[in-house]
């Protein structure tokens, strides 16, 4: 099985082609990861669906599930009955069988998050820089990590599966964009951080990028249930973005696909600039900057922008311009059935991107094409960060999603 050179993550490789399981007890370890993705997946299923879903008898099938239910991973519902025969007995995942970490290391803040396995956030922390350097986000990690877990209760600490990290590549490259010292930034150069962390957390730890690990959140956690392939965008400091196809991430060579960021796109008078010039919450903050106006709420409250509406609606328009013309181009490289936009902003703020994007769109020469739907996330904020943890979830109990989705 080959190895993900960036979340070091073993990834299920091109002979996994179809839900079935197996009856012999070598394969016992994917056989638990089969039953494990699928009630995940659907929520709630009984022996009976599982048997038909995966192809194990009823013994084997029983086997795996009792131990499943023994280490806490699944529980009984109530039995349903029906008609005829035995009554049926839904199985769902237990939220307390297993948590997991997630650190989202962005250009202005960095969130920590401890959620359940079923993604529902338990603890977050959030600290704002002006730029990042590794030791404030080593600390920030070791006291942010030893207080949640002193905060869960005692029984459920050894079920923190792992720490997953979501960052830009080669941060040390976006010196001039984040207004950063390049003595400041160089310090990324030589600093591995997934095993600095390794070493103060004592688990095993991932690394994805950041966009990447967005889109990861909106395919798993998001709430557009069914769609599998799209076009993700992350409005974030910068723009990123992911990319899924047949119902799974598709990462690339250097697990860089969808990084949208240095797309050329029209600028001021349309002399081509990269799209993170157009598309970003940096270039809001060089506008507030340049009108005299504190840019502290956009990293500070993600969530509520307030004293600067007129600022944004400009920026908004400029943002929706260039997303428009990157969607175009995408749809003409890959049909893309649907196009996500989510980010680091306020809903409202969102649902205005998206309307003024698909009002762009609409002004393009679009024959030959199939415009895909153009919808807003439903993550947030959050969305690296729970991305990132998503990272030790699917590496300790789940199977790839073309594998867990072709049987749905």
């Amino acid at each position: 099985m080959p190895r993900d050179p960036h979340t070091g993550v073993d990834r299920p490789g091109p002979a996994i082609q179809s839900l079935r399981g197996s009856n012999q007890s070598g394969l016992r370890a994917y056989n638990q990861r089969l039953v494990l993705s699928l009630v995940y997946a659907h929520g709630n299923l009984t022996k009976t669906d599982i048997a038909r879903m995966t192809g194990l008898s009823a013994q084997t099938g029983s086997v795996i599930m009792r131990e499943l239910e023994a280490e806490d991973l699944i529980v009984k519902g109530e039995p349903v009955r029906g008609k005829v025969g035995q009554p049926s007995v839904p199985l769902s995942i237990n939220p307390d069988g297993a948590f997991f970490l997630g650190l989202k290391v962005g250009r202005r803040s960095a969130e920590l998050i401890l959620v359940n396995f079923l993604g529902q956030p338990r603890a977050t922390l959030r600290k704002s820089y002006p730029w990042p350097t590794p030791p404030l986000i080593i600390d920030f990690v070791r006291d942010g990590v030893a207080g949640m877990l002193s905060a869960l209760p005692a029984k459920f600490r050894d079920r923190v599966a792992g720490l997953g990290i979501a960052t830009p590549f080669e941060l040390w490259n976006w010196t001039e964009q984040a207004d950063a010292p390049r003595q400041e930034m160089d310090q990324w150069r030589g600093c591995d951080l997934r095993a600095e962390l390794a070493q103060i957390c004592d688990m095993p730890v991932y690394l994805q990028n950041d966009a990447t690990a967005a889109c990861a959140a909106e395919l798993v956690f998001g709430k557009h249930p069914g769609l599998s392939d799209y076009l993700y965008l992350y409005i974030g400091t910068f723009v990123g973005g992911g990319v899924v196809l047949n119902g799974s991430i598709y990462s690339g060579r250097t697990g860089n696909a969808g990084a949208l960021g240095p797309l050329p796109v029209a600028g001021p008078g349309g002399k081509p600039v990269q799209l993170l010039d157009r598309a970003s919450i940096m270039l809001l903050e060089r506008m507030l900057k340049s009108a005299g106006r504190d840019p502290s709420p956009l990293w500070n409250s993600p969530d509520h922008w307030e004293g600067f509406e007129d600022l944004a609606e400009e920026w908004i328009g400029i943002v929706a311009r260039g997303l428009a013309q990157a969607i175009v181009s995408a749809a003409a490289i890959i049909d893309f059935e649907h196009v996500i936009i989510d980010g680091g902003l306020p809903v409202d703020v969102r649902a205005k991107i998206v309307g003024a994007t698909r009002q762009e769109v609409s002004h393009y020469d679009l024959r030959g094409l199939e415009v895909p739907s153009i919808l807003p996330g439903t993550v947030g904020h959050l969305a690296r960060a729970l991305g990132a943890a998503s990272l030790p979830l699917f590496d300790k109990y789940l199977i790839d999603r073309n594998a867990r989705l072709g049987g749905a």
